[in-house]
């Protein structure tokens, strides 16, 4: 038995052997098909009668003669079944958040919603909770980080999240120091944040580190030096609204990005040397390092040590994430 072409249309194989059977035997009988399929005659008749039901054979009397629709036709009929079918289950699955209400009772069977204060240990149970806040946030997010760099993990961790924020429409309000700029990687993030409408502000010192979703949990750490030793994470009531005020003051004297006194954005002309040039078109052209090496004219050892400096100031996860990123910016 070949290939099940029509599997896509809910067909089976067995039933879509007996179809093409009966288009090359049309007004033959249906005895024997079990011989045909392998299979016992009592599976056989099942099939022919799926074929019926889906109007792709026809039964005639006497002598249960069997004629197959025309192609064209049968396909027509199965699409707007499977259609039909598909338009069905996506109804019921954009109609079933109610789900999460049950879920939500189950995970609070033992022990209430936190309504104070809860306390995250660890940086992957802090990243976690980060990147649940972030994708259910609806409103805005509020940042106070004092990072002076961003590694190229970290922009590629955060980069889908935050644009999926602002492409929903979620307000963010960042404050960052101004060592981060400094950084081409780093502030060639921000700057993207900031063309995709984030609002990013710049302070010269901040001890302060915060997170705010929602105006309705603030994430701050236990020790702000070191966030691997944990963070509190707040929900509600006063504590929020005295977390937001420290933001909002942090805010109020900061430096717009565009008129920090930091490195100007990047620009084609300036944020690339000749050799950083060839090396970017090399990698977005070439296949092997090696072949990129010979047309640079340089060792495969500083070939790679280009492309990797590179991917860093690009803030890339791979070759072909930095390509992409490189074309994003006109830097190819």
């Amino acid at each position: 038995m070949g290939d099940n072409e029509m599997s896509v249309y809910g067909v089976s194989a067995a039933e879509e052997e007996i179809y093409r059977h009966f288009l090359r035997n049309p007004g033959t009988t249906t005895d024997d098909l079990h011989l045909l399929l392998h299979t016992t005659p009592q599976a056989a008749r099942a099939c022919v009668e799926r074929l019926q039901e889906l109007k792709l054979l026809h039964p005639e009397e006497p002598g249960l003669r069997v004629h197959p629709t025309d192609p064209e036709t049968a396909v027509a009929r199965l699409i707007d079944r499977r259609l039909h079918a598909l338009h069905q289950e996506f109804q019921r699955v954009t109609r079933s958040r109610h789900v999460i209400d049950g879920l939500r009772a189950e995970q609070y069977t033992r022990k209430p919603p936190p309504l104070g204060i809860e306390q995250l240990e660890g940086l992957a149970q802090i990243r976690n909770r980060i990147d649940d806040l972030a994708f259910f946030a609806r409103d805005e997010i509020l940042s106070v980080e004092p990072y002076t760099r961003l590694s190229s993990e970290n922009i590629a961790r955060s980069r889908p999240l935050d644009l999926r924020c602002l492409r929903r429409g979620v307000k963010i309000r960042n404050v960052v120091v101004r060592d981060a700029l400094r950084d081409r990687p780093t502030a060639a993030y921000l700057r993207e944040l900031a063309e995709h409408g984030a609002m990013i502000r710049v302070t010269e010192h901040s001890a302060e580190r915060l997170l705010v979703y929602d105006r309705k949990a603030a994430l701050v750490p236990l020790d702000p030096r070191d966030t691997s030793r944990g963070a509190l994470l707040a929900h509600r009531g006063g504590l929020v609204s005295n977390i937001i005020a420290l933001f909002e003051k942090i805010w109020d004297q900061a430096a717009d990005l565009d008129r920090a006194d930091g490195p100007a954005a990047p620009a084609p002309d300036d944020c690339l040397s000749e050799t950083e040039r060839r090396v970017l078109v090399s990698m977005c052209s070439v296949g092997k390092d090696e072949a990129g090496a010979r047309e640079l004219g340089v060792s495969v050892r500083t070939y790679r040590r280009h492309v990797a400096d590179l991917m860093q100031t690009l803030g890339a996860a791979s070759r072909a994430h930095a390509a992409l990123l490189a074309r994003e910016r006109g830097w190819i």
